[in-house]
């Protein structure tokens, strides 16, 4: 198989399993990884990351920090709600072709600015214009069938959110093969600002 490689360089049960204990690591304070310039030189000749790891640009949730990874270990991507577009998905399926990355992660987060403004906007008719229009159009789908009056709102679309992208990224032509081959795996999770835990989604929720 020449698009996407036979053997990864990690199974795909073995990365979630990287990035559970890691997440364990940074809520106990006990984190294996920093950020310091001779790990960085020390992947500077090629990388062989286990994850892409998809996220919101919340500035709240640095992904290579909350799963305690090192340099070359993980790959990102983020975008406002993790909303896909082209350019993220291309990049999701070059991390698994050309990178041979096993495990596509997709992390929500609770208290998410673009979720709790799309859930305002659902209940008062009001849609944004421009380009945070179209971030509030891609979200929209998650509140459908919610109470928008109840306060739990926003974090119930959060989840629905982040299962509607992994179901989307499953469906993807440049994933599916893999994933029926038993070569990646795509899960969500959400994280949780006040603690640091990350909880990892059952697709049937």
């Amino acid at each position: 198989m020449t698009a996407i490689r036979a053997a990864q360089a990690m199974a795909h049960g073995t990365a979630l399993g990287e990035l559970i204990t890691g997440n364990k690591r940074f809520v106990y304070g006990n984190p294996r990884y920093g950020h310091n310039v001779t790990q960085a030189a020390a992947t500077a000749g090629g990388q062989q990351p286990h994850s892409v790891v998809l996220g919101c640009i919340d500035s709240r949730v640095p992904l290579e920090a909350i799963f305690d990874q090192a340099f070359g270990s993980i790959c990102v991507a983020r975008s406002g709600a993790h909303v896909l577009d082209r350019s993220i998905l291309g990049s999701v399926e070059f991390a698994v072709s050309a990178l041979g990355v096993s495990l596509v992660l997709v992390v929500g987060h609770k208290r998410c600015g673009a979720v709790s403004a799309t859930v305002a906007a659902t209940r008062s008719g009001e849609q944004p214009t421009g380009d945070v229009g179209y971030l509030v159009a891609e979200l929209a789908p998650a509140t459908e069938g919610l109470d928008l009056n109840d306060p739990a709102a926003a974090d119930k679309a959060v989840r629905a959110h982040v299962l509607r992208t992994v179901a989307r990224l499953r469906r993807a032509d440049g994933l599916a093969p893999a994933i029926a081959a038993d070569q990646i795996n795509v899960v969500g999770a959400i994280y949780d600002l006040d603690t640091g835990w990350v909880e990892f989604l059952d697709p049937e929720d």
